[in-house]
């Protein structure tokens, strides 16, 4: 199945795709966008464009489990995923994502404004990853 990932961001948002046979995740795009509705209509395009079957977006939890405003804004946000593009959104925990992908980008030499740029696609493929593994091992 073709699954779309999202690090949904105030700011910027990574988006990330797998393909059909679920093995590869690769980095599509970051969406500089702070308006939802909007950001859900760019993210509907990508899903076309990209045959996406399914979306997968990262929940914000806190270290305890415990979820805050930014997984609350999260939640509000899968609605109108949901809405803009008539695929199922599943969410996943993407606690420490962020630091992972720095640490990637870290190996890489990956610096300044580059590293700006990609960081949030780069965390989104690590969000897919992790989905991807948790549907193997629930099958």
């Amino acid at each position: 199945m073709v699954i779309l990932s999202v690090d949904y961001g105030r700011v910027r948002t990574g988006i990330a795709v797998c393909d059909k046979n679920e093995i590869i995740a690769s980095p599509v795009t970051v969406i500089k966008e702070v308006r939802q509705e909007v950001l859900a209509e760019k993210i509907a395009v990508i899903c076309n464009e990209k045959g996406a079957e399914s979306i997968v977006l990262g929940l914000p939890k806190n270290m305890d489990g415990s979820e805050g405003d930014s997984a609350r804004s999260v939640r509000d946000f899968a609605v109108i995923l949901h809405e803009k593009t008539g695929l199922f959104v599943e969410l996943q925990d993407e606690r420490c994502t962020t630091v992972s992908a720095h640490g990637y980008l870290n190996v890489t030499d990956t610096r300044g404004k580059k590293r700006k740029d990609v960081v949030d696609s780069v965390a989104a493929v690590i969000i897919l990853e992790d989905h991807i593994r948790y549907r193997r091992n629930k099958l």
